[in-house]
């Protein structure tokens, strides 16, 4: 079981490199106007609240994504069980673990937003912004 977790995961981490590479260079070449990360925010960032925030909202949308997976290979496994009473078992407790994993994280997202109501501060109110790349007319 380890050793395809670990297989699962360098899998998974190579495909995620190869999706990031494409934008990281997008960000070093793109016109000055069009950049991603704006060059005089690089290496600037002294707002430890801000980073704390995209931290935050980072591992929540990290956790919900696998949590998601997770469910998605239980329901695959299940199905290609093929009516294995130890293939169906191990699904039925990945699609378990993967429901209550979602569970976790939207219990966790509900207690961050009372807290930031009942304190009135700002922990992810914000928001989750994605950024996108403007396109010109060339």
């Amino acid at each position: 079981m380890i050793k395809k977790a670990k297989k699962i995961l360098s899998l998974a981490s190579l495909q995620f490199a190869s999706l990031a590479w494409p934008v990281a260079a997008l960000a070093v070449n793109a016109p000055a106007g069009n950049k991603i990360v704006p060059e005089e925010t690089l290496g600037k960032i002294t707002d430890i609240v801000a980073i704390i925030r995209a931290v935050i909202q980072f591992i929540l949308v990290v956790a919900f994504v696998l949590a998601f997976i997770m469910l998605l290979i239980g329901g695959i496994r299940w199905i290609t069980a093929g009516g294995d009473e130890k293939g169906v078992a191990g699904a039925r407790n990945m699609i378990t673990a993967a429901l209550i994993g979602l569970v976790i994280v939207l219990v966790a997202y509900a207690i961050i937003l009372l807290v930031e109501t009942f304190f009135g501060v700002s922990i992810i109110s914000g928001g989750i912004t994605i950024p996108t790349v403007e396109t010109t007319g060339q």
